[in-house]
């Protein structure tokens, strides 16, 4: 499993928080696995959820017509290093 960065850390806590998965340490997602269709068992309605989070607490909306949000939500990894990319543009 990748080493999740300080940035995937608070990600990762923020996603686990969100949507109360209560079975999951923020420390057990990696970086590198697929958010949905995996272990997690993550769907559509999560990663709304997910985005209104990420919109409360980085200040940018992910928006839900972004033909990249595929890409985005991809993994842990790629969807912090959005945020990063996006939270500093803010």
């Amino acid at each position: 499993m990748a080493t999740q960065t300080e940035a995937q850390k608070e990600l990762a806590e923020l996603i686990v928080t969100s949507l109360n998965l209560e079975a999951v340490k923020p420390a057990d997602i990696d970086p590198e696995a697929p958010l949905f269709g995996s272990d997690l068992g993550l769907d559509s309605i999560d990663a709304l959820e997910i985005a209104l989070a990420v919109s409360k607490r980085y200040g940018f909306q992910l928006k839900s017509d972004n033909p990249d949000n595929r890409t985005i939500f991809t993994n842990l990894r790629s969807l912090s290093e959005h945020i990063e990319q996006h939270r500093a543009a803010a």
